[in-house]
């Protein structure tokens, strides 16, 4: 697990650290050499309203969002109350780490805000680290895809709260599965291109599988079984695309995929 420290974002260094969140995986908060995590975080419900603010933490949220990211349709009569005696539990757990009020969970005027000063949020770090991974790959420079493009694989892999079945809940599950693909699709580029085409097929057939109507998943396997030699194989994944576009869609590959398949089918000529 990363250690507290200088947080690097585009080569420059920001503030200190001062504590990490985690909410993909175990749900977890890191400060100094203090864990809170699962029950540590005012039971399940608290659990819960944490990972919720800590996905919107930029925003204050209103009290209504907020019992109904925690009960949903089966918000209790006395939820008023309930989400009241939670935030104060939650505020507790997180004083054990030495963030007093006013940080913490913030309330004023009927909304809620996860305030921790110099926080690190994984899904966060996630996401930047993909679009840094992506911006490096379109500047030509497979060397510093990579390293992001693994940071964002290993987060977005893990499972989020997997017991809850929250609409917001399936919506972040969603966008952790995209960085995933996206992750997946930078790697079997940065792979390919380094002459390991193995990991370049396992990559971009793992985010196909994933969503197999990903035309960009298809274009990367496709480039990648080409460039291991198997000029076959790659032909067979545009088939498989081209006629799943047909039976599902009633429709047929993009033209970029389709010029892939072209530049593969001539290159033997």
């Amino acid at each position: 697990m990363l250690q507290p420290g200088c947080n690097k974002v585009g080569g420059v260094t920001s503030k200190p650290i001062e504590c990490r969140v985690y909410v993909c995986g175990r749900v977890m908060i890191e400060r100094r050499d203090r864990v809170l995590s699962d029950g540590a975080l005012a039971g399940p419900q608290g659990r819960l309203l944490f990972a919720f603010l800590a996905t919107r933490r930029n925003q204050p949220i209103s009290k209504t969002e907020v019992i109904d990211a925690v009960w949903g349709t089966r918000t209790p009569p006395s939820a008023d109350t309930t989400i009241n005696a939670i935030t104060s539990k939650l505020r507790a757990a997180l004083r054990t780490l030495g963030i007093p009020a006013p940080h913490g969970v913030a309330t004023e005027v009927g909304t809620y805000q996860l305030l921790v000063p110099n926080a690190w949020i994984d899904l966060e770090h996630a996401r930047m680290a993909i679009d840094r991974a992506e911006g490096a790959l379109r500047r030509d420079a497979p060397g510093e895809a990579w390293p992001d493009a693994n940071v964002a694989a290993a987060i977005a892999s893990q499972s989020f709260l997997p017991e809850e079945q929250h609409p917001w809940v399936h919506r972040q599950r969603e966008t952790l599965a995209r960085v995933l693909r996206r992750a997946l699709l930078v790697l079997s580029v940065v792979s390919t291109r380094n002459g390991e085409y193995e990991l370049g097929i396992q990559h971009a057939a793992e985010a196909l599988s994933a969503e197999p109507f990903d035309e960009l998943a298809c274009q990367a396997l496709m480039r990648a079984h080409a460039a291991a030699g198997n000029r076959a194989e790659a032909l067979r994944v545009y088939s498989k695309c081209r006629k799943l576009f047909r039976d599902e869609l009633g429709a047929t590959p993009s033209p970029q995929t389709e010029a892939v398949f072209l530049q593969i089918l001539r290159a033997a000529d």
